[in-house]
């Protein structure tokens, strides 16, 4: 089992959650689509090279973002990064990837 936190804008944070549970995260027992999330203040500055969803070059931007967390299967673990990458706006989705255990 997995657990899984990303950020991700306001304006898709359905989106990529949804995305996430067609692959098959946030299934807990009898539940399905469970997820905790948090709004806060993500910041970022798109450096030369970069093609940012949001913001300019060489400029700070504040934006509101969800930090999502929710869990995974082992056998669907690929499947659910692969939608979090393709369903998210950013070019590169801060996320990270924690294995769990089941007690």
């Amino acid at each position: 089992m997995y657990k899984i936190y990303f950020f991700v804008p306001k304006t898709h944070v359905e989106k990529v959650k949804n995305a996430m549970f067609a692959k098959g995260a946030g299934q807990i027992g009898n539940y399905s689509c469970c997820a905790w999330q948090t709004l806060g203040e993500g910041q970022f500055m798109p450096l030369k090279s970069s093609n940012p969803f949001l913001g300019e070059l060489n400029k700070l931007e504040k934006v509101p973002e969800y930090k999502v967390e929710m869990i995974c299967p082992e056998k669907n673990i690929r499947d659910v990064i692969i939608a979090l990458k393709t369903s998210h706006p950013y070019e590169e989705p801060a996320y990270e990837v924690v294995r769990i255990e089941d007690f």
